[in-house]
C-alpha cells in the first residue's frame, strides 16, 4: 500500500506511524509544507496521513499552504482515501467536512486518559480497543464532529478527542509519539508548556514515558484494522 503524509513542522513526522509501515512492508511518501513542497497528484496514494504542527487551521495568511492543503484533503475525501488526521491533521479534516475548529477551554499537555464513546462499540476499527487509555497530548484547539460523523472518544479536559467518517478519522490525541518525539516537542514547543489544569510540567511527562509502549500496541491496533477493514 502507498502511504503519502502531510507534514507542518520537521520536527512531528510519522513517527511510529512508519515504523509500522515499514514492518508491514508499505511504501511511503510525503510532502513538506513547510518547505513549500508541492502536493502530489491523487492517483499516487492510497492512504492519507496528516500530521501535527503549531499553526492553527485558521492562520492562512502566516501559513497560506493551508488553503490549499484544505483543498487536497477534501479531493482525497471525496476520491476515497483513507485518511487519518493527528492533533492539526484532524483538525484539518473536520474543517473540511464543516466540523468547526476553535479554542478549547484548556491546553492540554502531557498523559491523560482518553475514554471511548458508545459509538466506538459500533466501530470496526475502534470496538477491539480498551474502553480507557492513557495518550500524549499537545494542542489548544479542538474541533467539532463534523456533520455525519461518529464521536468516538473523548478526554475530561477535551469533549471531542476523535471522529471517525466512513474511511475517514481524525485523532486529536497522539498514539504515534515516540520518547523522542516527545523530546522534540520539548525542543521545540517549551513555550506551550506554562501552568494550566492539563500541561503537565517536562519531568512529569518524561517519568511517564514507559507509556509509549502501550500507545505504540495501540497504535498498531489501529492501523491493522484500518488497513484490514478498508483494503
Amino acid at each position: 500500500m502507498r502511504i503519502h503524509s502531510l507534514e507542518h513542522e520537521p520536527f512531528e513526522g510519522l513517527a511510529n506511524i512508519e515504523v509500522w509501515a515499514k514492518n508491514r512492508g508499505h511504501s511511503i511518501s510525503r510532502t513538506l509544507l513547510f518547505n513549500d513542497e508541492e502536493l502530489p497528484d491523487i492517483d499516487d496514494f492510497d492512504w492519507l496521513v496528516i500530521m501535527g504542527g503549531s499553526m492553527n487551521i485558521y492562520e492562512e495568511e502566516k501559513y497560506p499552504w493551508l488553503r490549499k492543503e484544505k483543498n487536497f484533503i477534501a479531493e482525497a475525501i471525496a476520491g476515497k482515501k483513507i485518511v487519518l488526521g493527528v492533533c492539526l491533521g484532524s483538525q484539518l479534516i473536520a474543517d473540511v467536512l464543516g466540523g468547526k475548529v476553535s479554542r478549547n477551554r484548556y491546553k492540554e499537555i502531557g498523559w491523560f486518559p482518553v475514554t471511548l464513546t458508545k459509538d466506538a462499540k459500533n466501530s470496526s476499527v475502534f470496538s477491539t480497543f480498551p474502553g480507557r487509555f492513557t495518550a500524549v497530548h499537545w494542542h489548544g484547539d479542538t474541533f467539532k464532529i463534523p456533520p455525519g460523523a461518529a464521536r468516538i472518544a473523548e478526554s475530561e479536559a477535551c469533549p471531542n478527542q476523535a471522529f471517525e467518517y466512513g474511511r475517514v478519522i481524525g485523532l486529536q490525541f497522539h498514539l504515534e509519539y515516540s520518547a523522542k518525539s516527545i523530546d522534540l516537542m520539548f525542543k521545540n514547543c517549551s513555550e506551550d508548556l506554562v501552568d494550566g489544569k492539563y500541561i503537565q510540567k517536562p519531568d512529569e511527562i518524561v517519568s511517564q514515558n514507559s507509556n509509549v509502549v502501550e500507545t505504540q500496541i495501540l497504535l498498531n491496533l489501529l492501523l491493522d484494522n484500518i488497513e484490514r477493514e478498508y483494503t
